[in-house]
């Protein structure tokens, strides 16, 4: 079984009933909703207020994949935390993957090495297009697919040349978005993937739910030939203020 952690800082449904409509299980309820479909998965739950902010070391220590959706409460993410997620990621011991308004979370920006700036706009229709064809995320997936509304993120996106572009989006008011992209960071992966924001109904879209659920396939953690040990000093990205707005 592939051990599957969807955290979710849990703000934003409990807090409006719009929101709250739309997801009434959390963001993160309807994420596992989706992935427990999958028999490989095993899918547990996790969120900002829970104890530990939802990683203790006993369940963060033995989760395959790692899915994060935050975007009110990123500064209440403790530096601590971030850390021990990034260790664990370029140690090649975890997977990332950072769904829409994670792009500005901690932990994003400490694993990827970034800013996480971009630019955004009223709610709109989205056509995502499938770059990538052949990468193991795309599997499934058709030349393109229609989000009918969706927020509107758009370049410039201030990150690193990606390893892979495997998704690019066109909205309505005619901007574009490098909306699905991978890096890899020392021996772990990470996938960045823009759809989601909490007033819309994008991980409801069948093609969305595909795509993550690749993603999370893609980014178990490969099995190397030596081992990393714990607490090894990794190599810090230096993250500037030149962009923030």
């Amino acid at each position: 079984m592939i051990e599957v952690v969807v955290w979710n800082e849990y703000r934003h449904e409990r807090l409006e009933e719009a929101v709250r409509n739309i997801y009434p299980d959390g963001i993160h309820g309807c994420i596992k909703s989706f992935l427990d479909v999958d028999e490989e998965l095993n899918v547990t739950l996790a969120s900002l207020d829970d104890e530990c902010q939802g990683l203790p070391d006993e369940l963060l220590n033995k989760t395959d994949v790692l899915l994060w959706w935050g975007h009110i409460a990123h500064h209440e993410v403790s530096d601590e935390l971030v850390e021990k997620i990034r260790q664990r990621v370029y140690a090649g011991k975890m997977g990332l993957i950072v769904l829409h308004s994670g792009h500005h979370s901690k932990v994003f920006k400490s694993v990827v090495g970034t800013t996480g700036n971009l630019s955004w706009g009223r709610d709109q229709k989205e056509v995502v297009w499938n770059l990538y064809p052949t990468h193991p995320i795309a599997k499934g997936i058709p030349e393109h697919f229609i989000i009918d509304i969706e927020e509107l993120y758009c370049e410039p996106f201030y990150i690193p040349q990606p390893d892979a572009v495997v998704f690019g989006s066109w909205y309505e008011d005619g901007f574009i978005f490098r909306s699905g992209v991978c890096f890899e960071r020392g021996l772990g992966k990470v996938f960045y993937f823009q759809p989601g924001h909490e007033y819309c109904r994008s991980f409801y879209n069948e093609y969305v739910q595909k795509i993550i659920t690749n993603a999370v396939h893609w980014a178990v953690p490969t099995e190397v030939g030596y081992s990393v040990p714990d607490g090894a000093p990794m190599v810090n990205f230096k993250v500037t203020d030149e962009f923030n707005s």
